[in-house]
């Protein structure tokens, strides 16, 4: 029984087939400045107003050594912001050291650029409510070793495209002022992250949300919808380095890195996709919760629950004592799917061993080794879990879990889910968190099922994510 389609919108189809060259011009109204040199950006720039458009004329751009393209001390408003853009996404290419350089602005949008330069380009703190959106990253390959850095607040970075890095450094890092504190709400939404391919063993993440001095600093940031291919550059593709963020309906495909809550506490991963690659989801720190994930096909760790060189982070401790791992205390991890995977749920060794976690109502399957491979644990509560497969239980307790065939079924979009008769549906037992629907959107209702999945016989309001559904002409 297929009991899903696998939809996908007709016209974000069709807008993913219009080349980024060319695609969408824009509109015509009485705020555009139209510019066809820097000189005249640069101008337009310093004479801006809230609400103005300045449209950048296709072609090549190259900012001399040494200059850049000023954004100083400009203000739009929330309603009214002062937009800089392509006059076609991607037509307007920029060279050189630099392009834009931000300080002292808010509401300012840069929209649809292709991005060469081979220095950083940042969003400083004395900024904020900056929105980069429709862009084309590909710095040079051989200059800084990060790309976009974000330190403002309030501020968004969308329907990005960052590809082709084969150097050590990150796509997208977000900081803060000073050295403890963290940049507050951004929003990392839709983006395109592929082929990173450094092959060194650390500094090539996709995403740093964070880092170790300012891991107890909360961001309060949310990361979803984004797309992750190729992303071998690190065994973490999502870094997360500070406390308090959301990392949600992102898809990781055919990518050596996962998901991975180095530092900090309070984190939610929900909803993601990890599919055909190598690392899934670890975890370090307190009080995460980790739900509705779908991890397959992964051929290292699927979902680790690591242990420490220290019990908790503090701020007195030294800065070694700060790099070190956090023993994961008190996280919530229920609802997941792994399956098929070459090491599915397992623990590590250090001095200190995770305590007090929650393990419910997760599906694990698999043929090879065991299923689950803890290390030492304190106080760990095990419970509804359903495993099935060749491969050994391993030692999860025997009170926790229970052996029976699931019935899954693989939708076209590839996708293992329920099927009608499944001995999974309505056995879910724990009730000390609250989970509203399923990794496809579906109501888990009041009796839930075990898995990422809740048996429905509706279409899928959530899918594993593709190119169309990212990027500078997604929707």
């Amino acid at each position: 029984m297929q009991r899903r389609t696998f939809l996908r919108g007709t016209a974000v189809a069709a807008l993913a087939a219009v080349p980024l060259s060319t695609s969408m011009s824009i509109d015509a109204s009485a705020a555009d400045k139209p510019v066809s040199t820097l000189a005249e950006l640069q101008s337009a720039i310093n004479a801006a107003v809230p609400g103005d458009r300045i449209i950048v004329a296709d072609g090549t751009y190259t900012v001399p050594s040494g200059g850049a393209i000023n954004v100083s001390g400009k203000n739009g408003t929330s309603a009214a912001q002062i937009t800089i853009v392509s006059k076609t996404r991607g037509g307007a290419v920029l060279r050189g050291e630099r392009s834009f350089v931000l300080a002292n602005s808010s509401n300012i949008t840069i929209s649809g650029f292709a991005f060469r330069q081979s220095t950083t380009m940042e969003l400083p703190a004395n900024c904020s409510s900056i929105r980069m959106t429709r862009n084309d990253f590909q710095f040079a390959d051989t200059g800084d070793p990060y790309w976009l850095l974000v330190r403002s607040n309030d501020s968004k970075i969308d329907r990005n495209h960052f590809h082709d890095k084969t150097t050590a450094g990150i796509f997208l890092v977000v900081d803060g002022p000073g050295s403890t504190a963290m940049a507050q709400n951004l929003q990392i939404l839709r983006n395109h992250f592929s082929d990173h391919s450094f092959a060194g063993a650390n500094g090539g993440e996709s995403i740093r949300l964070g880092v170790s001095g300012r891991a107890l600093s909360s961001a309060h940031a949310v990361v979803e919808y984004n797309l992750f291919e190729h992303a071998d550059g690190d065994p973490e593709a999502i870094s997360v380095k500070s406390s308090d963020n959301i990392i949600r309906y992102n898809t990781i495909r055919d990518s050596r890195g996962g998901i991975v809550l180095r530092h900090g506490n309070r984190s939610r991963v929900e909803g993601n996709y990890l599919i055909g690659g190598s690392e899934g989801v670890r975890l370090y720190g307190n009080d995460h919760l980790i739900v509705n994930n779908y991890l397959s096909g992964l051929s290292a760790r699927a979902l680790v629950v690591g242990s420490g060189t220290t019990r908790d982070h503090n701020s007195g401790e030294t800065e070694e004592e700060r790099r070190g791992n956090d023993a994961c205390d008190r996280a919530v991890i229920v609802h997941n799917t792994l399956l098929g995977n070459s090491g599915s749920l397992s623990g590590e060794t250090r001095t200190y061993e995770p305590k007090d976690v929650v393990i419910a109502d997760n599906l694990i399957v698999g043929d090879n080794g065991s299923l689950v491979s803890m290390g030492a644990t304190t106080g760990f509560t095990w419970k509804s879990n359903m495993l099935w497969g060749a491969a050994a239980d391993g030692n999860i307790p025997s009170g926790g879990c229970t052996r029976a065939d699931p019935k899954l079924v693989t939708g076209t979009d590839g996708v293992a889910r329920l099927s009608a008769g499944s001995p999974a549906i309505g056995a879910a037992t724990f009730t000390g968190t609250a989970v509203a629907d399923d990794i496809d959107g579906d109501a888990r209702g009041s009796t839930r099922d075990i898995g990422a999945d809740e048996y429905s016989t509706a279409a899928a309001l959530r899918h594993p994510l593709t190119a169309a559904d990212v990027g500078p002409n997604a929707s």
